[in-house]
């Protein structure tokens, strides 16, 4: 019983960051409509464009959105870590960028991502 506790526990202790890398998508969701939606939203380009789909799509690519050079020229995919990176200092990441808002939150910009991910 001892063997099993001390298994289960160890488990526990080496799963957890992977289940805080997933992000809380409730969150993701609640930061979303307080930190985005002033300039995005999920289906249809604003001040920024859409971000339906936006995981795993290639960046400047949404059709009816006017990109700045620098974007459309980065031929970077938003995966997991160039969104993390994007969030936390976009100017930064692609010099030359449109957006003017970062997220210096670590734990939000994982909650948006997860949020983000959602949204095929």
């Amino acid at each position: 019983m001892k063997i099993i506790l001390t298994t289960v526990t160890l488990l526990s202790a080496l799963l957890a960051p992977l289940a805080q890398a997933e992000g809380d998508l409730k969150n993701g969701q609640l930061l979303y409509g307080a930190q985005c939606i002033a300039c995005h939203s999920i289906a249809a380009s604003m001040a920024g464009p859409a971000h339906k789909g936006v995981f795993g799509r290639k960046a400047g690519s949404v059709a009816d959105f006017e990109y700045s050079p620098a974007l459309k020229k980065s031929k970077l995919l938003w995966t997991e870590k160039n969104l993390d990176l994007w969030l936390s200092n976009p100017e930064k990441f692609i010099p030359g960028q449109k957006m003017g808002y970062a997220v210096a939150s670590a734990k939000d910009r994982e909650d948006l991502i997860a949020y983000l991910k959602s949204q095929p």
